[in-house]
């Protein structure tokens, strides 16, 4: 069975979802600018990783409520 979390979502064009595959976490990560990309984690520990590098805090100065939602969604998959 196949969970999917929905990570954030503007419009059909950018959005992030994580689908739970058994031992897998499958991130899918569609942008307008460039196109789809799927990453595969083994553990939860190597998403947040990922998470942390692709959206440092520092990237967020001002926006840091966007940033606390953001890992949040991450850490409920």
């Amino acid at each position: 069975m196949i969970k999917k979390h929905e990570i954030y979502k503007k419009d059909k064009w950018n959005m992030m979802t994580v689908e739970v595959q058994g031992r897998y976490l499958v991130l899918r990560e569609i942008s307008d600018q460039w196109g789809e990309e799927t990453h595969t984690f083994m553990s939860r520990p190597a998403l947040m990783q990922w998470v942390h590098h692709r959206f440092p805090k520092e990237d967020f100065e001002g926006r840091e409520d966007e940033w606390e939602e953001l890992i949040q969604s991450f850490k409920q998959v």
